[in-house]
């Protein structure tokens, strides 16, 4: 993979928002302005005589989950597919076995600064997240979907590689897998599992693009066009079953545009003494 016309591009620069929370305010400007989009849209189409989309059944039925659980303050008169694009593929996604095996393991990490995803790799409930996720904090609270709200001690971290390892204490808890011998291959399909926007366990799916080196890093990532939000830090990256890498970041290029960043799993194995496979 050639990173040479990138690792130095000014435009290469990590979306720093998605380190930081996103509060209601932000939340309805993101739905808002997707209604002003749609609504612009639907007068061009009808400028061009061409007939509108039908509105799915199944997206009224998924709005309807979403205003039951009070996900939205208020809810825009005019809702905008793409918007939920994301909300809409989960759906699809979860549906699946594999997919609603894998979700059981994620969890919500939330801190008194921040709020984000982890995944436990074994029944006593070993964490991973990422480390600007747990912000310098020692004890966070983390909630299973089946097992509710339990706390979890920060064990380590390894800001290096933004990673951290977190211990839960009590019960017996679903787990992933951790690919032991990750490979990169482009355009192969991967799938996430995280905690974006508010929502919670939001399955989605992308591709590999390749890997990139950051300015201030010493080890490349490996970039994925797919939708990265606010809250999907700290989201397993699974292929194949495994793990293979933990989402952190966006990153804007020229060449791609707008892409979602992980960091190989293996490198939590060089950076920790502890035996994770």
């Amino acid at each position: 993979m050639d990173n040479n016309n990138k690792n130095n591009s000014d435009h290469d620069v990590i979306d720093e928002d998605l380190y930081e929370e996103i509060d209601d305010a932000e939340l309805i400007e993101l739905v808002e302005a997707e209604r002003i989009n749609a609504i612009k849209r639907a007068q061009y189409k009808n400028k061009q005589n061409k007939p509108k989309r039908p509105f799915p059944k199944w997206v009224f039925w998924l709005i309807a989950i979403m205003m039951i659980a009070n996900v939205f303050a208020f809810f825009p008169k005019v809702i905008s597919v793409p918007a939920i694009d994301f909300l809409i593929t989960s759906s699809k996604l979860s549906m699946q076995d594999d997919i609603r095996t894998y979700k059981k393991a994620v969890v919500v990490i939330e801190t008194e600064q921040s709020r984000g995803t982890g995944f436990s790799i074994n029944e006593n409930g070993t964490i991973i997240t990422n480390e600007h996720v747990v912000n310098g904090e020692k004890n966070v609270t983390v909630a299973f979907p089946d097992d509710g709200l339990h706390n979890a001690k920060v064990v380590a971290t390894y800001p290096e590689i933004d990673l951290a390892v977190l211990e839960t204490e009590g019960g017996k808890f679903p787990s992933l897998d951790l690919a032991k011998n990750p490979t990169f291959t482009e355009e192969s399909l991967i799938y996430f599992v995280g905690n974006p926007l508010r929502f919670q366990g939001i399955a989605n799916k992308g591709t590999i693009i390749e890997k990139t080196l950051l300015g201030d890093w010493k080890k490349e990532v490996v970039m994925i066009d797919a939708p990265v939000y606010h809250g999907n830090s700290g989201s397993p990256v699974i292929q194949n079953g495994k793990v293979i890498g933990v989402i952190f970041a966006t990153l804007g290029t020229d060449n791609y545009g707008k892409v979602g960043l992980f960091i190989p799993i293996d490198y939590l194995y060089s950076a920790s003494e502890k035996t994770f496979n």
